[in-house]
């Protein structure tokens, strides 16, 4: 394939995709106006009892609703995904709220890292610029691309888009960057949504909640003392 024609098929794709999402935004639009204004209340107000009313309002499409803003909110980045993670395992339970969460976080961040890639890679670029940790990480994009993205997935209330726009500079393939995703995402997922299930009913789960929580500050702590030995 020549270049013409490659620079034709990455024009076209891009129009194609940017087609896509423009017809979704405007069809949830008209189908109910006041969605996308009642989702941005719930997430900026963290109010998790309104989550769960909301949701649950849908009866049998809530797991279908819920999927669908939890890929949303994981593509466009900057908002943040817990409270519906919580509301997931309020909801359907831990196996199914976690399945739900961890499928969706994982096709939002995917999906987000192709506009990345193929719309806002010189936005990608500057935010890999303003950190060390991330400019040791896209070093490692090109081998070792899978195995670090995979890790720094794992990592639970990490800021997504920081390592979307990370993987969208790199070297990784698309392959290589989904699954990454999903591997990291699990176990991630996972504890963001048993952490926030027993928060909320902490009372009949102080124990896990307690181990869960302490867990975290150790993984946290240790890569603190870790920054700073290096820095030293």
């Amino acid at each position: 394939m020549n270049i013409k024609n490659w620079d034709k098929q990455d024009g076209l794709f891009k129009l194609t995709a940017l087609a896509v999402l423009v017809i979704l935004v405007f069809a949830v639009q008209i189908m109910s106006p006041s969605f996308f204004e009642k989702i941005w209340q719930l997430a900026t107000s963290g109010n998790m009892e309104k989550t769960v009313e909301f949701l649950a309002s849908y009866g049998v499409w809530a797991i279908v609703i819920s999927f669908f803003l939890d890929v949303l909110i994981n593509a466009v980045g900057f908002l943040p995904s817990i409270f519906l993670s919580t509301a997931n395992g309020l909801i359907f339970g831990l196996p199914l709220g976690v399945l739900i969460s961890w499928t969706a976080e994982s096709v939002g961040v995917i999906i987000s890292f192709l506009v990345m890639r193929y719309f806002l890679r010189e936005s990608a670029e500057k935010i890999i610029e303003k950190s060390n940790s991330l400019k040791r990480l896209d070093e490692m994009s090109g081998e070792k691309g899978l195995a670090a993205m995979a890790i720094a997935r794992t990592m639970p209330y990490f800021p997504s888009g920081i390592l979307t726009a990370l993987g969208a500079v790199s070297k990784m393939s698309i392959k290589d960057y989904c699954l990454a995703t999903f591997i990291g995402k699990f176990p991630s997922t996972a504890l963001e949504v048993i952490v926030g299930h027993d928060a909320v009913n902490y009372r009949q789960h102080m124990d896990r909640l307690a181990i869960l929580i302490t867990a975290i500050a150790c993984v946290y702590g240790y890569l603190y003392w870790r920054k700073i030995k290096k820095e030293q």
